[in-house]
């Protein structure tokens, strides 16, 4: 039996402070969805100004990923994301 893939959306908010490294982050992320879910959109919205400052930052690079995948796949996701230096915030919705 199949399992049953559901479509989620992750956006992911990265800092600006990496300099060069900030590209190899959200990198790392596309080639970690790609391996273990059906990549199938990614929008890179740029460097942006937060509504208020994280870490001492007020700007950040926003990335959104639209991906399918098993239920347990996004749990592994989220949990990268907070071990991960450089992420100021993320988040994994369940698309309907």
């Amino acid at each position: 039996m199949a399992e049953i893939k559901n479509a989620y959306e992750f956006m992911l908010v990265v800092s600006v402070k990496l300099g060069e490294k900030t590209e190899e982050l959200v990198n790392k992320f596309k080639d970690l969805i790609s391996e273990k879910a059906e990549l199938t959109n990614m929008n890179n919205w740029g460097k942006r100004k937060l509504a208020y400052m994280i870490n001492k930052e007020s700007e950040a690079e926003y990335v959104v990923f639209d991906f399918n995948s098993d239920s347990e796949f996004p749990k592994e996701l989220d949990r990268i994301c907070q071990i991960t230096d450089g992420v100021l915030r993320s988040i994994i919705i369940k698309k309907f």
